[in-house]
């Protein structure tokens, strides 16, 4: 599908605001893949992901009225999946799973690992870790928010934040790891 330009994009927003069913269709078909890249960073399986995906599209499309045009609508989306990931993950699980510790020590990456790695394999990675850990990596390494922000979203204390962060960095690098060590046996056979 062709990128669209702002006015096309102005177009199907119209549309949409009218409750127009193609609009909607094309404004879903459009972004789908880019909602469902920030779905699958908060959940365990592609299913789940396509249920916070539809949900998250619900509110796009009922809460319309509300987006600031002057404003990047890829931003607005974001936010709207993200909120609804989290919404999500607040009706599944408990706040007792959530560690709280003062300090949290920070637990280096290699980054010539990572990079190697496919987008595709990186995800299935993050998708292993443990609820809490999944998402407050998501929120903090990947869409930037502090751990003072994250601690409000997920009503955890600030130190919480910080530990399950450093926990889910220790899990990825204990997994990336294997994975090495994986590659290294099939190359020695």
């Amino acid at each position: 599908m062709p990128e669209y330009t702002s006015a096309v994009l102005i177009e199907l927003l119209d549309g949409c605001l009218q409750k127009n069913r193609r609009s909607q269709e094309l404004l879903y078909k459009q972004f789908y893949g880019y909602a469902m890249s920030i779905c699958l960073r908060y959940t365990r399986s592609r299913e789940e992901a396509k249920e916070i995906l539809n949900d998250g599209f619900y509110k796009v499309f009922t809460k319309l009225d509300t987006f600031d045009s002057s404003r990047s609508f890829k931003t607005w989306l974001s936010r709207i999946m993200i909120n609804t990931a989290l919404d999500h993950y607040r009706q599944e699980v408990r706040r007792d799973i959530f560690d709280d510790v003062e300090v949290a020590d920070n637990v280096t990456v290699d980054e010539t690992v990572i990079s190697k790695l496919a987008h595709e394999e990186l995800l299935e990675l993050i998708q292993k870790l443990t609820p809490s850990y999944r998402l407050v990596f998501s929120l903090s390494v990947i869409d930037g928010y502090t751990h003072e922000e994250i601690a409000d979203q997920l009503n955890i204390s600030v130190g919480a934040s910080k530990s399950n962060l450093s926990r889910a960095r220790e899990k990825l690098r204990e997994m990336l790891s294997k994975i090495n060590i994986g590659d290294y046996d099939r190359v020695t056979r």
